[in-house]
């Protein structure tokens, strides 16, 4: 496989349990060697789509591929090839680390598990605590294990599901070096967060709210495309300004911070006009801002046409 070639490329993918249809005309493209990061709203069929790329669900319509092999018929090959990490750790609190890369080796059925078990263990750091129930170890190691895990069976494609939920700010930048590290070696990965700092890292990123896929880019084509108008303001009373502001026509968000707020609006005109009584006080300063991945992502959820239902 060659750099640029595209490791995921569906269309269409469509999902539904009973009456809910979870996924919608879900289409993605992931190279090799990408980190594609993928956002949304709690509930928005983030895991589902993740489950259908990685063979564990078969899409109900819609067609593609997933390291060459049809997402509809050869999931069983896509599994082979896959390194899925869910939400929860799910390896054996009772068993080592060693014990517990060495269950999976077997399941994997490798033949010289013994040297890909230590392999694994060198390379992520993880030799001085193979002997260590994995159930006395902290929520940023057991993350850890769960991505050796993953790695044992030299997977091409890795499928994190918000890996660093829970992890505190240095195991989250620890986590996410080693993943460019991976990158860098041609491992595509396709991780879920929720945390827009991370959004940040990814080299492209994928935006689903209520099972529709409402933008995709880099974080930086996805903040311009989306055109919002964003500006401080610092007052006497910000709950009070904030109150005012709020459902006002042009003004889409208003978010405090400390003792400003964080205002934004998709129709600049509107938005100034709403801002004018502020203007004419002297004692509040009204400055243009940048738009975050925030704003943007917050925006976009009243898009959705579940998103007011």
């Amino acid at each position: 496989m060659t750099t640029g070639e595209l490791v995921i490329d569906v269309h269409g993918l469509n999902k539904s349990f009973g009456k809910k249809h979870v996924v919608k005309d879900f289409s993605l493209q992931v190279k090799r060697g990408e980190i594609h990061g993928f956002l949304g709203p709690n509930g928005s069929g983030k895991t589902t789509s993740i489950r259908m790329l990685c063979g564990l669900l078969t899409p109900d319509s819609g067609s593609g591929t997933c390291l060459g092999y049809d997402v509809l018929r050869e999931t069983a090959s896509i599994k082979r090839e896959v390194g899925y990490m869910t939400q929860k750790f799910s390896l054996w609190e009772d068993l080592t680390l060693r014990e517990n890369l060495d269950f999976v080796a077997r399941m994997y059925g490798m033949a010289d598990r013994r040297a890909a078990v230590a392999g694994t263990l060198e390379t992520l750091g993880l030799v001085s605590r193979q002997n260590q129930l994995a159930g006395s170890l902290s929520g940023g190691w057991k993350q850890r294990l769960a991505l050796a895990a993953c790695m044992l069976h030299r997977p091409r494609l890795l499928l994190l599901d918000e890996p660093t939920a829970g992890v505190d700010p240095k195991a989250r930048r620890d986590f996410w070096e080693e993943l460019h590290r991976l990158a860098g070696e041609g491992l595509s990965v396709l991780v879920s967060t929720h945390y827009m700092d991370e959004a940040e890292r990814c080299h492209r990123l994928a935006y689903l709210a209520y099972g529709n896929l409402l933008a995709v880019g880099t974080a930086q084509e996805v903040v311009e495309a989306r055109g919002l108008a964003v500006y401080t303001i610092v007052g006497p009373d910000p709950t009070a300004i904030a109150a005012r502001l709020r459902g006002t026509p042009g003004v889409l968000q208003v978010t405090p911070f400390g003792n400003t707020l964080h205002v934004a609006g998709t129709d600049a005109a509107q938005l100034e006009a709403a801002l004018a009584f502020l203007r004419a006080d002297r004692s509040c300063k009204v400055e243009p801002s940048a738009a975050t991945l925030e704003d943007v992502f917050i925006s976009l959820m009243p898009d959705s046409p579940e998103a007011t239902q």
